[in-house]
């Protein structure tokens, strides 16, 4: 009993110590507000989300601390009005420090570019910041290690939409188990803000067959956000 009370102990810590440093973010910036106040009376805006990566960058929670390169945070406009979210960093991403770098992100570059936005008007992150050895999935309590960051950057990025990345950043932010093939181009809410799922840009490499289901999502995508699409004079 005593071995399988111990992880659960670990997880729960680490779910609290996750809190406390994403609720953190606030007090943080508070203090710098206060700090900087000459700057804030030139009408300069204070980079919540570089503030915020710096405090956190250090971050030990979950056993991926110990094994990764970088902690990929994630990149984009703070005012994006869609917010991409993946798996995990990968090789390439672990290696650089940013997020969807490799194949898979030359390919959500092509689908951002679909819909007539380029990768800086948008907002990229992942459910875990530190790639798990071999690119396995995220274990249970990695992921709740790690979800107040992700919650707390849609808190400061305030996106319309969350276009959810695959089975388990979708799974993730929904808390459900239902397969990705289920939920994908369907609506859901996710602390008020639309969350819109649809497949990892990995799967249509393996898969290029679903790219016409990936296209129907981001046609969805476009019409909420009621954007002009490449050669095309409306949507809607």
């Amino acid at each position: 009993m005593k071995e399988g009370i111990g992880p659960m102990i670990r997880s729960v810590k680490a779910v609290v110590e996750a809190e406390k440093m994403a609720n953190s973010g606030e007090i943080f910036l508070r203090e710098g507000a206060k700090r900087s106040s000459g700057v804030q009376a030139k009408g300069k805006k204070v980079d919540q989300l570089s503030a915020y990566r710096s405090q956190i960058m250090g971050c030990g929670l979950c056993r991926l601390a110990g094994t990764r390169t970088n902690f990929v945070f994630g990149e984009g406009s703070s005012k994006a009005a869609i917010m991409f979210v993946g798996e995990a960093p990968g090789a390439d991403e672990d290696r650089e420090g940013r997020p969807f770098v490799g194949r898979a992100g030359q390919l959500l570059t092509k689908i951002i570019e679909s819909i007539g936005l380029t990768r800086e008007e948008v907002y990229i992150a992942n459910i875990l910041k530190c790639r798990p050895p071999e690119n396995r999935p995220p274990m249970p309590d990695e992921i709740a290690a790690c979800r107040g960051y992700l919650e707390k950057q849609i808190e400061m990025v305030k996106p319309r939409i969350v276009c959810a990345l695959g089975k388990s950043s979708t799974q993730a932010l929904l808390n459900v188990e239902t397969p990705i093939s289920q939920l994908r181009g369907k609506s859901f809410d996710f602390n008020g803000v639309k969350v819109i799922p649809t497949f990892h840009p990995a799967y249509l490499l393996r898969n290029p067959e679903a790219k016409k289901e990936v296209w129907e999502d981001m046609r969805k995508i476009a019409k909420e956000l009621v954007l002009k699409l490449p050669g095309k004079k409306s949507d809607g």
